[in-house]
């Protein structure tokens, strides 16, 4: 599983989201998709809106972030992933829109 963390928030703009944590729990491949909108509208519905798939391939021991596909008015255009294993290896990633790996 790949599990993303923000940061502790009353409210969605209450501080920015370019900072996430990912755990990833090993023992078979997993796959998701982050979401992200403006937060306060429907904007969405006219497809104002991001996805960034996230796969994790468990023989290899990767995680690639894929492309990003759409946008939105204010989107973060780069932002830093803290990816997490259980046995508490870790490691940084920049990510700007664009497919990146991070193999442990």
């Amino acid at each position: 599983s790949i599990v993303p963390f923000g940061p502790d928030v009353q409210y969605a703009t209450e501080k920015p989201w370019d900072s996430l944590v990912l755990r990833v729990y090993p023992g078979a491949d997993g796959s998701f998709v982050l979401y992200e909108d403006e937060f306060d509208n429907y904007n969405y519905e006219k497809g104002a809106y991001t996805e960034i798939p996230m796969s994790w391939d468990d023989s290899s021991r990767r995680l690639t972030l894929g492309t990003r596909k759409g946008e939105y008015k204010g989107m973060l255009q780069s932002r830093g992933f803290t990816v997490v294993l259980p046995d508490g290896r870790q490691k940084s990633v920049s990510y700007n829109g664009k497919k990146v790996s991070v193999k442990f």
